[in-house]
């Protein structure tokens, strides 16, 4: 699964890696970022551009905004046809911005917890769905949830699953809403490279989300 990640690049760096031309936004990096936080997607309808989500999917049909907590992640193999996702695998694609993501390795009842990013330092796009949930008293709330497969023999030995890093080359066609092809889509939700991807341990201090600073992200 994919439970906690961080974004500190520049919105100049992170539009120019993801081909957006006008950036009329404002976004705070975040070291340390939890389900139901604030999370910054890029979705193309009719160009690209960036939106804010709320980190936790909520289908349409779902009465309490809370029922985001259970669907921070999706699964590769069923997401084209799980009912709370379907709708959006076919239209509502994005990409969730990042700069690395954090996993943990039990070893006992301690665990360890470890930073993975592109050994480029560069940000890239997790594979991921959205959805514009309306609350009962008429607010639109944009909810969004991160797609996972099974691990690299990078991040294997800390759990048996890893988010999907989209390859730049498919960003085209993930971003697409008009491409419903399930073959092609499900062929982007792979792995990402492990000689592509460095992993470190960092300081036990992200295990609480409260400590957002610089220091999670550096190695110990």
């Amino acid at each position: 699964m994919c439970g906690r990640f961080e974004i500190h690049n520049t919105l100049e760096i992170i539009a120019k890696v993801f081909g957006i031309d006008s950036v009329t936004f404002d976004y705070t990096p975040s070291y340390n970022i939890a389900p139901s936080q604030d999370i910054l997607l890029v979705v193309n309808d009719g160009k690209r551009r960036f939106v804010k989500s709320r980190w936790g999917f909520v289908p349409s049909w779902s009465k309490e905004l809370s029922d985001g907590y259970k669907m921070i992640n999706a699964r590769a193999e069923s997401v084209a046809e799980k009912p709370s996702f379907r709708q959006a695998f076919q239209n509502q694609r994005c990409l969730v911005v990042a700069d690395g993501f954090y996993e943990w390795k039990k070893e006992g009842t301690r665990k360890r917890p470890f930073y993975i990013r592109l050994k480029s330092g560069k940000p890239f796009g997790f594979a991921g769905l959205y959805n514009i949930w309306k609350s009962p008293e008429g607010e639109q709330i944009c909810t969004s949830t991160i797609i996972t497969t099974d691990a690299n023999e990078l991040v294997h030995p800390l759990h048996d699953r890893m988010p999907v890093i989209a390859s730049p080359d498919a960003y085209d066609v993930w971003l697409d809403p008009n491409i419903h092809d399930k073959a092609l889509l499900q062929n982007i939700l792979k792995s990402y490279p492990s000689e592509e991807l460095e992993a470190y341990e960092v300081t036990p201090m992200v295990n609480s989300p409260k400590n957002n600073a610089p220091e999670n992200i550096q190695k110990i």
